[in-house]
């Protein structure tokens, strides 16, 4: 009797840990689905958010650009992850003249609209 009810339990252990093991994987899999479709949207508000911070804090600014938001733009510009962008980005920051930084400015935000607009697209 007593095998009999060990052998139950171990039957029973044995299937509930089946059981889990394959919800485990099916969530696994469910989990790798649902950040498959995150990654690209937080892809795409890293790029508005660097966009509208560069506006805000560089062409509407009247005062020259400090440091620290020099910085912050550096540091967001290289998280976006987008090479074009930050080769871009370090064209405008290492503008030699006025002349260059305003044909540099025009590039890089039509970089960044182009970016934004095939990330709404799809494309």
């Amino acid at each position: 009797m007593k095998k009999q009810v060990a052998y139950i339990i171990i039957i029973f252990l044995l299937v509930s840990n089946v059981f889990f093991a394959v919800k485990y994987f099916n969530l696994q899999k469910e989990d790798n689905q649902i950040q498959a479709v995150i990654e690209p949207q937080k892809n795409k508000e890293k790029l508005l958010e660097f966009t509208e911070f560069f506006i805000e804090n560089v062409l509407k600014t009247k005062t020259k650009v400090d440091l620290e938001t020099r910085l912050s733009l550096e540091n967001m510009a290289k998280d976006l992850g987008d090479e074009e962008i930050l080769a871009q980005w370090q064209k405008f920051v290492n503008s030699k003249t006025e002349i260059d930084a305003q044909n540099n400015v025009k590039d890089l935000l039509a970089l960044l609209l182009g970016k934004i607009r095939n990330s709404i697209l799809g494309i």
